[in-house]
């Protein structure tokens, strides 16, 4: 049988003669259609290798483009910034503190605990750490806060060499890299390392890790323990906290910044555990003060450095970054407020006992002079800026100009007898006196502290906080302790600097224009940029409210309170101060062109003895201030305080001639050395006298008739 499937059969065709027979041609396969996800992969594969090789490219050409510096910068060296009076004659120099010593002088120890703390992978590194420098750059792009990521070879290339700028911008980060990474290949570690110790800041002054051994032991670098080179290398990163460990927060700091120091030397097998077990935090010498700071120039450098600060600059910049900085200081002006106090002070006072004068050009806000103790290298503490006190009854011009802003008038009455209670509490004039329905000029004149109280009652405490923040004092200091809710808040139970004083009562003298103080008119920076400070004020009243407020404040000066402080050739008006049980006393005066305030009190609070003086704002205050405007003076013209709006033309006020002087003399001259005394005014040991006020204008509320006059009070209990 035959198998007949389809699969076995195969049919036969005849061919023509002489064709051959061809095999059937295969059939082609129809192509596969490309996927759109392998085209866009491969595209996207195209891109991202054009966005890797560009950077690697341009990172390529920025390397080979960029020459190491052929030479150190200046500063590397030494370079000190320079401070300037305001005429340009120079105050002092910051000195850089340098001593460079060779590598071989520095204990293994000592190098290994900078290493810990700055750059543990120093000797693997090429110089650069990718991983910070990329942290940093993110942080730049995205204008997030500014990161660290330099390794001790950028460190020593950004201190060291020429032609990089200390700005924290991309484009010197980058440059800073690339002459990292060829400096990292050109260049022996220990050579590095050896400049790097020569050039960094310790804080201190100290410049080098010699100088830094001395400033901060005692010693040479060479007998330094590894505890004492620990704490050096973690001084690096702040040298402000390891130069003063008495800064609130620094112990604590500088002791966890050692331990991580430590730690690391432990990693890096530079002392076993055992040993740094046995390590015990050190506790540097006593921080020396150079001569160069004597007298009133180290106050006058704490206070340039710290508006420095306020500005941005660093405490490395401020000592070594070449600025040259013209402050406000007038070196003649600085003169006479030291010869004011110094002359004025009793001998045989106690040690404890200090004077604070500060002056103030009311156009600018720029402090011209200040007087902040004997010598800076026996008392650091500024007695004009860091003491904060009571003011006394200096504080009820504030309460006046608030009352004045809310529309009350200088004819208007308040009550000024004595023995008055508010709220539970009961308020007294000095010598329990008592003066009846008064208005505001009589009660700023003879200082009376029921009418103040009587004048913040009507107004309201909070507005009178209100203008005191206009005229600068913070408002953590009006509140603390509940003090602006107090009844006696009027009287000055707050604390307050002579500086807050001075600036406050230059703004009546501008006629109600507040200019922050300040110490520095300008800064130039090494490349030639220069930084100007803003002098423009802000209006917290009106001229007329200061015209009214200075009224009754020269009466203050011509028959009240403060006669001692009158001036021979002009008027002035002013405000003494004077707190509980004579803890503090005050002076706040000015003229057109100046104001100054002064205080005197005890660093320990306790009640003031002044041998041959009364404890009266008027008494030893005022004669200082008088004395110091004596002579600040001389080369001012005459100028005349503005009309009051309300004319008080009454016999105890003598009709009122805008400011003419008291002694006509409007050409009067005097030599600095020859300037004349008021001995009309002498200061006896006991307050001085003055003719008893008359009563109230005809038409007025009825009153009784003053009886005498009442010097101010910080409490209800003691004026």
């Amino acid at each position: 049988m035959f198998d007949e499937s389809p699969s076995t059969v195969t049919a036969v065709h005849a061919l023509p003669e002489g064709e051959k027979s061809e095999p059937p041609k295969k059939q082609k396969k129809p192509k596969k259609q490309r996927s759109r996800r392998a085209k866009w992969v491969r595209r996207a594969t195209y891109v991202l290798g054009v966005l890797i090789l560009l950077p690697v490219a341009a990172f390529i050409v920025a390397y080979l483009l960029t020459p190491v510096p052929s030479s150190a910068q200046p500063q590397a060296v030494k370079e000190a910034s320079v401070f300037y009076y305001s005429d340009g004659s120079v105050l002092l120099r910051t000195g850089t503190n340098r001593q460079p010593v060779p590598l071989s002088q520095v204990p293994k120890q000592v190098r290994d605990a900078v290493i810990s703390a700055e750059n543990r992978s120093f000797y693997s590194d090429p110089g650069v750490s990718f991983k910070g420098t990329a942290r940093a750059f993110w942080a730049t792009a995205t204008g997030g806060s500014l990161q660290g990521g330099s390794t001790i070879t950028q460190q020593m290339v950004r201190n060291y060499y020429s032609g990089l700028s200390q700005q924290r911008t991309a484009s010197r980060k980058l440059k800073e890299i690339m002459i990292a990474l060829k400096v990292g290949r050109e260049k022996d570690k220990s050579w590095i390392l050896q400049q790097y110790l020569n050039t960094i800041y310790f804080g201190r002054g100290a410049y080098s890790i010699e100088s830094a051994a001395q400033a901060y032991f005692g010693k040479d670098v060479q007998n330094l323990t590894p505890a004492e080179g620990a704490y050096l290398a973690a001084a690096i990163q702040v040298p402000t906290y390891a130069g003063d460990l008495s800064v609130p927060g620094a112990q604590q700091y500088m002791q966890a910044r050692w331990k991580y120091v430590v730690d690391g030397m432990v990693q890096m097998k530079s002392i076993t555990p055992q040993q740094a077990a046995a390590l015990r935090f050190p506790t540097p010498v006593k921080s020396k003060v150079k001569d160069t700071y004597g007298g009133q120039k180290g106050y006058v450098y704490e206070l340039v450095k710290a508006e420095l600060k306020r500005m941005g600059y660093t405490d490395d910049q401020i000592a070594k970054g070449g600025l040259k900085v013209r402050t406000t200081f007038d070196k003649s002006l600085m003169a006479d407020a030291k010869k004011a106090v110094e002359n004025a002070m009793p001998s045989g006072v106690s040690k404890k006992v200090m004077a604070g004068l500060v002056s103030v050009d009311p156009s600018t806000g720029e402090i011209n002079a200040f007087y902040g103790g004997k010598n800076y290298l026996d008392q650091a503490f500024n007695s004009a800026f860091d003491a904060k006190v009571q003011p006394g009854s200096g504080f009820k011009p504030y309460v006046l100009a608030a009352a004045l802003n809310d529309g009350m008038s200088l004819d208007d009455y308040v009550d000024g007898s004595n023995g008055q209670t508010f709220d539970g509490t009961t308020i007294h004039n000095d010598n329990d006196e008592d003066f009846g329905m008064v208005n505001l000029v009589t009660a700023t004149e003879n200082s009376i502290n029921t009418a103040y109280i009587n004048i913040a009652q009507k107004i309201g405490n909070d507005k009178v906080t209100k203008m005191a923040e206009k005229l600068g004092i913070p408002e953590s200091q009006l509140t603390a302790n509940g003090a602006n809710t107090a009844v006696t808040f009027p009287l000055g139970v707050i604390d307050v600097s002579v500086e807050q004083q001075a600036a406050a009562y230059a703004a009546f003298a501008s006629e109600g224009v507040y200019h922050a103080p300040h110490v520095i008119r300008w800064v130039t920076d090494r490349d030639g940029k220069k930084r100007v400070e803003p002098t423009d004020g802000t209006r917290v009243f009106s001229k007329q409210v200061a015209r009214d407020a200075t009224y009754a404040m020269q009466k203050v000066v011509d028959n009240g309170t403060g006669t001692n402080a009158a001036l021979p050739d002009r008027n002035a008006a002013g405000k003494t101060g004077t707190t509980s049980s004579g803890h503090q006393v005050w002076f706040n005066g000015f003229i057109p062109q100046l104001a100054a305030s002064v205080a005197v009190f005890r660093t320990d609070n306790k009640a003031l003895s002044l041998p041959g003086y009364s404890v009266y704002g008027g008494d030893l205050p005022a004669k200082i201030w008088h004395d110091y405007l004596v002579q600040a003076d001389e080369n001012m013209p005459v100028k005349s305080f503005g009309d009051p709006s309300v004319n008080l033309d009454q016999p105890q006020w003598p009709t009122y001639a805008p400011v003419q002087p008291r002694l006509p003399q409007p050409t009067y001259s005097r030599p600095r050395t020859t300037a004349p005394s008021q001995p009309s005014v002498p200061t006896p040991p006991s307050r001085p006298t003055r003719p008893p006020t008359g009563g109230p204008p005809t038409g007025g509320p009825p009153t009784g008739q003053p009886t005498g006059r009442a010097y101010e009070g910080g409490d209800p209990n003691s004026m």
